[in-house]
């Protein structure tokens, strides 16, 4: 027999659970607002300014001059990065090994070329044939003026400093992978080159990317200080053209759209690298679903 107090509720069968509403911002509206406001008034202040000399900009964007420069640029980049990076990860290999000769070498390295700016570095790589006139083996002999030209100088001043970074950002990767990992690997008899191939540098990459992508970055904008050394890169190709010209503003702006350009597209390759190597780990949204959830008040899952 069902309790009199019991049977209205029995009646009405299962409460159903309340609706969640989120919260308003009305404030954070507001702010956006304003922002994007004044965000356009700067665009369209940049575009109608006519001491800007858009149409010198367009003149010149696409020469051959400028992109003889934007390829050296690149070139510059990639070489850098590429050779940067393979000293880098064989200096935080030295640098974790078990010989206190091999780590101190590799300590120094470090130390000594992260101490010295690069502008010192290249242009002291620029004047070593003041100090090392000849340079030979032998009866093998060769004037270091003609060996070591400008641009073969900016390779080896900006691949030496960028190995002492990287060396530490693969370090720091190196170092965020679990050490009982690679306990177990070895007592499996997995030999260290084999447990560093493929279990800690998959892992590691996770740590490596976001910082080794940003030195990338970073490393495009600073080939630019080639330059001193007269070494025809973007900037350089541009000076060359104000320097006949006068027009100062609108070449420089040329070196700027182009750099922003670059930029825009080693971020692109950025998230996408950092999206391959977090797979299984998390899920990282798109600009797309951030933009939806963004929209939609939510978080994107």
């Amino acid at each position: 027999m069902t309790h009199p107090q019991v049977a209205p509720a029995l009646a009405r069968g299962p409460e159903t659970a309340p609706e969640v509403v989120p919260a308003r911002h009305p404030l954070r509206w507001i702010a956006a607002v304003l922002v994007l406001a004044a965000v356009c008034a700067a665009v369209f202040s940049v575009a109608t300014n006519e001491n800007f000399q858009w149409n010198v900009v367009g003149a010149y964007f696409g020469t051959a001059a400028v992109l003889r420069g934007l390829w050296l640029t690149i070139w510059l980049t990639a070489a850098t990065v590429l050779l940067g990076f393979a000293l880098g990860t064989l200096l935080a290999v030295l640098r974790l090994s078990g010989n206190p000769v091999l780590s101190g070498l590799s300590w120094g390295y470090v130390w000594l070329f992260r101490s010295i700016p690069v502008l010192v570095q290249l242009l002291f790589w620029f004047n070593i044939g003041a100090l090392y006139p000849v340079l030979g083996f032998g009866s093998f002999s060769v004037q270091t003026v003609d060996l070591l030209t400008g641009t073969v100088t900016a390779v080896i001043g900006l691949v030496l400093h960028e190995a002492a970074y990287a060396a530490e950002v693969v370090r720091g990767g190196i170092l965020s992978v679990d050490g009982g990992q690679l306990e177990s690997a070895q007592a499996l008899g997995m030999t260290r080159w084999r447990v560093l191939r493929r279990i800690v540098l998959p892992q590691a990459m996770r740590a490596i990317v976001p910082p080794a992508a940003n030195m990338l970055i970073g490393t495009l904008k600073g080939t630019s200080i080639v330059s001193v050394i007269a070494v025809h890169d973007l900037l350089h190709s541009v000076q060359l053209v104000y320097n006949r010209t006068y027009q100062v503003i609108p070449l420089l702006l040329v070196a700027t759209v182009w750099y922003l350009i670059l930029t825009t597209l080693l971020t692109i390759v950025q998230y996408y690298v950092e999206r391959y190597f977090s797979r299984g780990a998390q899920r990282v949204p798109t600009p797309w679903q951030r933009l939806r959830a963004a929209l939609a008040g939510g978080i994107a899952r």
